[in-house]
C-alpha cells in the first residue's frame, strides 16, 4: 500500500488503527521539518555518572548553541544548567527517581521541589517499576498525580518515564491511561539505562493508547538524523539524545545551512 499523492514534499506518517481486530495503516504528510523543528525535539542527554563538571559546562553549551528543546542533566547541575540556558528558550530539564523510580513517593516530591527551586522546566520521573509489575496501580497513579500536580502548579511539566524492557504490552497500555488522567505532558519510553530502549512497536503503541493532549518522548537508540526523522513519522515529539551534534550537524548538511562552530575544546557529544 503506498501513500497517496501530495502536491508538496513532505514525509509520512504511519499510524496503526484497530478497528474490529483489524489493522489499518492511516497515512499523514508531515511538511518537511525545519533545521529548528528538528533541533527542538532533542533533550540533550547529560545523565552518564562519569561526565565531569567540564563536560557538563560543555554539554550545556552545545546544546545552547544548536538551540535543541532542552538539556536533561543530572539533578545537582541543574542550577547552573539553568543560569547558562536562561534566556535562550532552551529548557532546563532533569529528573526525578531515575533510573530505576523505586524512592518512596515522599522522596521523588522532595526532588521535584528541589527541582524546582532550582530551575526545572521539565522533569522526566520514573514510574515505581516495581509497583507496576505488582499491580498496584493505585499507588502508581497516586505518584504521578502527586508530581503532575506540583510541577503543573509552578508551570512546568513533565515527562513520565515507563522502562518499557521490563513490561509488557497490558502494563505499558495502563500507564498510559494513567497518564493521560493525570494530564502528564509526555509519555517516555525508558531511561536509556535499562536493557532496552525505543522501540517501534512501543511508540506506536503509546501513541495509540495516549490521549492527543499527551505527547510522546522516545529515549533510547536515537543516535542519527535518520532514525530521529523516522520516529517522528510515528508521532514522536521529543527524543532523548546524546549524539546531538552528530544528528543536527547531519541535518544542516542536509539543509545547506552553514555549521555550527563551537570554541570549546573536546567533544562535547556527552551521555548514554
Amino acid at each position: 500500500m503506498t501513500a497517496p499523492n501530495t502536491p508538496h514534499r513532505c514525509v509520512v506518517a504511519i499510524h496503526v488503527v484497530e478497528i474490529d481486530l483489524v489493522h489499518f495503516i492511516e497515512y499523514e504528510c508531515l511538511m518537511e521539518p525545519t533545521y529548528s523543528q528538528i533541533a527542538g525535539m532533542i533533550d540533550h542527554s547529560l545523565l552518564n555518572p562519569t561526565l565531569t563538571i567540564e563536560a557538563l559546562e560543555e554539554g550545556c553549551r552545545l546544546a545552547k548553541a544548536y538551540e535543541t528543546g532542552s538539556v536533561c542533566i543530572m539533578p545537582y547541575y541543574l542550577k547552573r544548567c539553568a543560569e547558562i540556558l536562561a534566556g535562550s528558550g532552551v529548557k532546563a530539564s532533569t529528573t526525578i527517581g531515575f533510573p530505576h523510580g523505586g524512592h518512596t513517593t515522599a522522596i521523588k516530591l522532595a526532588e521535584t521541589r528541589q527541582a524546582l527551586a532550582d530551575g526545572g522546566e521539565e522533569l522526566d520521573m520514573v514510574v515505581n517499576i516495581s509497583r507496576v509489575l505488582s499491580g498496584d496501580w493505585e499507588a502508581v497513579a497516586l505518584e504521578i498525580r502527586e508530581i503532575v500536580a506540583l510541577t503543573h502548579d509552578h508551570g512546568q511539566k513533565v515527562k513520565v518515564i515507563f522502562e518499557n524492557c521490563y513490561l509488557n504490552d497490558d502494563q505499558k497500555i495502563r500507564l498510559c491511561e494513567i497518564c493521560g488522567e493525570a494530564r502528564a505532558d509526555w509519555v517516555k519510553t525508558s531511561t536509556g539505562y535499562g536493557t532496552g530502549g525505543a522501540t517501534d512497536a512501543d511508540l506506536i503503541l503509546m501513541r495509540t493508547h495516549s490521549p492527543a493532549h499527551v505527547q510522546i518522548k522516545a529515549a533510547g537508540g536515537v543516535r542519527d538524523l535518520d532514525r530521529l526523522l523516522f520516529v517522528r513519522s510515528l508521532g514522536v515529539t521529543r527524543v532523548g539524545a546524546s549524539q546531538t551534534r552528530t544528528i543536527l550537524d547531519e541535518a544542516r548538511r542536509r539543509m545547506g545551512l552553514e555549521p555550527i562552530l563551537l570554541n570549546e575544546p573536546g567533544d562535547s557529544n556527552t551521555g548514554s
